[in-house]
């Protein structure tokens, strides 16, 4: 697939999610899971993150706080380090967990932490 749109999210997605992760995405693909790559990188990523109504750190903050309160650890692993990538501090990612531990209840703040805290010292290892 190759559009405006699914450009733009590709690129999107990789200076979030970095370009490892997404181009081993896309190449593991194979023929059932090739149209969710596709949907994700141009819809996902191209329409909703390409829209200018709220900055990457908006969207970052917004996503841990869901994907904590959806109990996706695999996810919330990726995005801790997409948000880090946009320029949320450990103390913002924090705070937006410890939001998560009032709103959606303390097993899943202390499961977000520890997934966090792996995230981040992942992240900082690489970088």
């Amino acid at each position: 697939m190759s559009s405006e749109l699914f450009e733009k999210g590709l690129k999107i997605r990789k200076q979030v999610l970095g370009d490892a992760y997404v181009e081993k995405s896309l190449n593991n693909a194979d023929e059932f899971t090739l149209p969710l790559q596709e949907l994700v990188t141009e819809y996902c990523w191209g329409k909703v993150w390409g829209s200018e109504d709220l900055d990457r750190q908006q969207r970052s903050m917004i996503n841990l706080a869901m994907i904590s309160a959806l109990n996706r650890p695999h996810e919330l692993k990726l995005h801790v380090k997409g948000a880090l990538r946009n320029g949320l501090s450990k103390e913002t990612i924090r705070g937006v967990l410890l939001q998560v531990g009032i709103y959606c209840g303390v097993p899943a703040a202390v499961d977000s932490f520890r997934i966090a805290k792996e995230a981040i010292a992942e992240f900082e290892s690489e970088n």
